[in-house]
């Protein structure tokens, strides 16, 4: 198999083309605009197939100071095939290839079928089927139907659950999968992912866990607060007397020391009148509650209000709403990726919360009730701090944790609008079947399935070695290349047909002859010149036919080949005056080819011919090649022939599904709204040719639609009808025909996506 075109450099249009970076695959399709050089690759190809450097050298580039080199990556190595100083390494003489030499060669130069051309036909011929004969035909045959039973005995041993729905044949071929168990597992998750693919759109992402905590050292601080400056009997003489007021005492008497005026000389008491200037307490009073008591007692108080606003009212039910809402979000995503449960106990957190907040509180309110008197937190009310603060470091680090999640189910929601289940269940139903493959008692079983297949095999080889000796066999093969051929020219819808293919054995060596049917009359090809009026090849075969004869010629001996399967077949413009019905033809035998060789690779400079071609293949199996003008020279770039092959029917579609599914995204919306009715009318066109043939309006179509409603002959039921008016409504809007203010016409997103996703559906009915 060719893998990559390394290097052109100094031949034809080719100055230094380094293409290593540009993978070849089973199927090749290479385009390029007349005189960019296919030929010129052609030929190369030829040279490496032949190892005839004069392909190569007679092309060499002109004014150019070295010779050519080229150097080609391919099976069969190392080392890779490489062209220089006039020769190549080594070749590849799997090459097969249909060209302009090839028809020269062995079919026709010009308008004549000369000698040349009947004795190339002839080896042409015998070198497809030129294999060894078996010399003992019947034991073989005999052993074949023994083989044949043991086959479909060992066949009906494999167990069919074991196979998940593949023959025995592929199911036995099966290798073996590394991890087979971790592949299972992501397939079956990305099944479920397929499966769900609205849901996991819809489904949101984690949110942030936040759990606020308590600083132990700024309450500590907070509760040794005092007045250093005043005197500790003092202080105790404000006590004692508070204390014996009675519970908020301290309290009572702040508020009656704010009461009494600033400046009075001889104030009196706010309660009793009396003067306090003989009062033993006064000044104790003035200097204990004082602006620094003040400050303290406020401070105490913005600190109570912290703890409650972060830690009261709503906030311990939000808190486990919060991680009730992480593990519903954990417990839906877990099915379609890996993410660890949510291992943590909100009910517990916030029974520790409450109780560090209360007993937090406790301790302040007991501050405040006296606010410079030193107190220190009690050792439980620490140990529920910490146990608090700790709850609060696991959130912390559980939040981070979900928010690195969200990334993964980023990834899920994309995987998930693309993928294809139907696809993904085949994939893992093929994934079980090769575990079951390996795992005994099935392995063995397996094993003697396949030994009976190469016992089988071996004796088909016998068979064959056996059937004819070389005369036998040119008797044999060349009815069989007439048939093939003409079997071709049938599927090519050609006016005539070959006969009389006999091989000759001549002094210049052997020969064939043929002839070509035309109204069931024989026009002979052979050597000599044609009397004047006379039909021959020449006169009764148009160019058209010439080529198609060419074409089945080619086809005709790879059906004969054994060792097909190993074959490179090289295709360079079949195309050559051929008619619409014999290019499908052409396409649908290039198809079929390609499923029976190791690699086909297609040249032309037909566009068209190589986009409907790709559009019939595998195309993961196919690598698209275009050569284009480099400067003076030409180079080899790849092609997006998918893109080359879109309808502007397809590319409406897929504008409309993007901006349904994602949004404007810099797209026009009052283009998606007027695409809304050509697309319906497109569809329309395919659904309904009859009632709505070109010309035809949509206003005209329901109306039919309407008159046949109940009728043997109806189109559409009243529900698509109505829906069918209501969208040429929404889009008539946006049309200047129906509308002279559409380019004006206001554009709803909402309402514009409702009209698509009605489409849609439509369309799908």
């Amino acid at each position: 198999m060719i893998e990559r075109l390394h290097l052109l450099r100094n031949i034809g249009q080719f100055d230094s083309v380094v293409a290593a970076n540009i993978p070849l695959k089973h199927y090749t399709l290479i385009y390029a605009e007349n005189g960019r050089g296919k030929t010129t690759l052609t030929a190369i190809l030829r040279s490496l197939s032949t190892g005839d450097p004069l392909h190569i050298s007679e092309r060499r580039r002109l004014a150019s100071a070295n010779p050519p080199h080229v150097v080609v990556e391919c099976s069969g190595g190392p080392p890779n095939p490489s062209f220089r100083d006039g020769a190549w390494n080594r070749t590849l003489a799997d090459l097969v290839i249909f060209d302009d030499r090839f028809v020269d060669e062995n079919v026709y130069s010009g308008l004549s079928v000369d000698a040349d051309h009947r004795q190339n036909l002839h080896e042409l011929i015998l070198g497809a089927q030129g294999v060894a004969l078996s010399r003992d035909l019947q034991e073989a045959v005999d052993q074949i139907a023994r083989d044949n039973a043991a086959i479909r005995a060992a066949g009906e041993a494999v167990p069919i659950p074991d196979r998940y729905g593949l023959p025995v044949d592929e199911f036995c071929a099966l290798p073996p999968v590394a991890d087979a168990d971790q592949a299972i597992a992501n397939a079956e998750q990305a099944l479920r992912s397929a499966r769900q693919a609205t849901a996991i759109q819809q489904a949101g992402l984690f949110l942030e866990i936040r759990l606020p905590t308590i600083d132990p050292a700024k309450i500590s601080a907070l509760l040794g607060r005092s007045w250093s400056a005043l005197d500790e009997s003092a202080i105790e003489r404000v006590h004692s007397h508070c204390r014996a007021l009675g519970e908020r005492g301290e309290e009572w008497v702040s508020i009656g020391m704010e009461m009494l005026p600033d400046e009075e000389a001889d104030p009196t008491c706010p309660f009793c009148e009396q003067p306090l200037s003989s009062s033993p307490r006064i000044d104790d009073f003035r200097a204990y509650f004082s602006d620094e008591y003040a400050q303290l007692k406020n401070a105490i108080s913005e600190t109570v209000s912290e703890i409650e606003q972060a830690h009261g009212g709503d906030s311990p039910a939000a808190f486990e709403r919060s991680v009730r809402a992480a593990q519903d979000s954990q417990r839906f995503w877990s099915a379609f990726t890996d993410i660890e449960p949510i291992g943590i106990d909100a009910a517990q957190i916030t029974r520790n919360r409450i109780a560090a907040r209360d007993a937090v509180l406790q301790v302040l309110t007991a501050k405040r009730g006296a606010p410079l008197e030193s107190l220190e937190l009690p050792a439980d009310t620490l140990h529920s701090i910490e146990a608090l603060n700790a709850d609060a470091f696991a959130v912390d680090q559980l939040s981070h944790r979900l928010a690195s999640a969200n990334q993964t189910i980023r990834e899920v929601k994309r995987a998930a609008v693309a993928a294809d289940a139907q696809a993904i269940e085949r994939g893992l139903n093929r994934l079980k079947a090769t575990k079951a493959r390996q795992l005994a008692p099935t392995s063995q079983l397996c094993d003697s399935y396949e030994a009976a297949q190469s016992a089988k095999k071996c004796t088909e080889e016998r068979r064959e070695r056996a059937k004819a000796a070389l005369r036998q066999y040119r008797t044999t093969v060349f009815p069989q290349f007439q048939r093939a051929v003409n079997e071709y020219l049938r599927l090519f819808g050609a006016g005539f047909r070959i006969g009389q293919v006999t091989a000759r054995d001549i002094a210049s060596g052997p020969t064939c002859t043929f002839g070509v049917v035309i109204n069931n009359t024989t026009v002979p090809v052979a050597g000599g010149t044609p009397r004047p009026g006379e039909p021959s090849f020449r006169n009764t075969l148009s160019s058209g036919d010439r080529n198609t004869l060419a074409l089945s010629f080619y086809f005709a001996s790879l059906d004969q080949d054994p060792a097909l399967a190993t074959r490179i077949a090289v295709i360079d413009d079949p195309l050559s005056s051929l008619d619409d019905h014999r290019s499908l033809t052409t396409l649908q035998q290039i198809r079929s080819l390609g499923e029976r060789v190791e690699q086909v690779v297609v040249l032309s400079h037909s566009k068209s011919f190589l986009c409907e071609l790709y559009g019939l293949i595998d195309q993961t199996l196919c690598s698209a090649l275009s050569i284009v003008r480099d400067v003076d020279g030409s180079t080899v770039a790849q092609w997006d022939a998918n893109s080359d092959r879109l309808t502007q029917h397809d590319v409406r579609h897929a504008m409309l599904v993007r901006y349904f599914t994602r949004g404007p995204g810099g797209v026009d919306s009052r283009e998606i709204a007027r695409s809304i009715r050509p697309h319906l009318e497109a569809f329309l066109r395919v659904a309904c040719p009859e009632a709505f043939p070109p010309g035809t309006l949509l206003g005209q179509f329901r109306n039919v639609c309407e008159q046949r409603v109940g009728q043997p002959n109806e189109i559409l039921g009243p529900h698509y009808i109505s829906e069918l008016r209501d969208l040429t409504e929404y889009s008539n809007r946006y049309h200047h025909d129906t509308n002279p203010a559409w380019a004006t016409e206001n554009v709803n997103d909402a309402l514009l996506q409702s009209y698509i996703g009605r489409l849609l559906a439509f369309v799908r009915r």
